[in-house]
């Protein structure tokens, strides 16, 4: 007596690798949309925290961090910057100062927060300052030659970035980075307001080309403005 065979015929096997086509597409799509919507969270960083300058100053008429009147303007909890000179218009410090101090670029955060323009913790600690969609520091601080984080005018004077603030976000990678410029600036991670640079990089170095940029590392991103 013949034993019978039994396998798949080669329609389930097309059934079977449509099915899994169309899940890896589906996979590979839903990727692509949480990409697109981390790209488009960075980006709003950008746009909105230049708000909270031009809204404090046109609410107290000083700038946030660098205000010598915090205390009557948003209450008695608020802490005067340290380490410059209040009240010169300057967000002195550096974007990327200590959490836990109250430099006028890292108390810039509990100024904006305590006048509601933003939203997070007022008091200096480990987890002060914001972060990006993708778990890097946010910071703000004036442009000077002190200050700058990338194509500092002292070290490359040919190119520097251009602008009275700028606003850095960390940990970014490449393949952000680059969409990311194409979104907020001319397509070219080394020229223009919006610039980037590997992370751990020398304060004042040059920033990096776009065609430099290495999808799979890790970036800062400055823009001036």
């Amino acid at each position: 007596m013949k034993s019978q065979q039994s396998g798949f015929t080669l329609v389930e096997i097309a059934i079977v690798l449509v099915i899994i086509g169309l899940l890896l597409g589906g996979i590979l799509k839903g990727q692509e949309l949480i990409n697109s919507a981390k790209v488009k969270n960075l980006a709003n960083d950008f746009r909105t925290i230049p708000t909270y300058i031009y809204a404090y100053q046109d609410k107290f008429k000083s700038l946030p961090g660098d205000d010598s009147q915090v205390v009557l303007h948003v209450g008695a909890t608020a802490s005067p910057g340290t380490g410059g000179t209040l009240g010169n218009g300057v967000v002195e410090g550096l974007w990327n100062d200590p959490e836990t101090g109250t430099t006028e670029a890292n108390i810039f955060w509990q100024h904006v927060r305590l006048a509601n323009l933003a939203a997070g913790p007022t008091v200096p600690a480990v987890g002060f300052a914001p972060v990006n969609a993708v778990g890097g520091r946010i910071g703000v601080s004036s442009m000077s030659a002190a200050q700058i984080e990338i194509d500092n005018p002292t070290t490359t004077p040919a190119n520097p970035m251009r602008g009275t603030y700028q606003i850095c976000s960390a940990g970014v990678l490449g393949k952000f980075v680059k969409q990311l410029d194409i979104q907020m600036d001319d397509g070219n991670t080394a020229t223009g307001s919006m610039r980037a640079h590997l992370t751990g990089a020398a304060l004042g170095s040059a920033s990096t080309a776009t065609a430099a940029v290495d999808d799979a590392l890790s970036y800062t991103v400055c823009m001036a403005f």
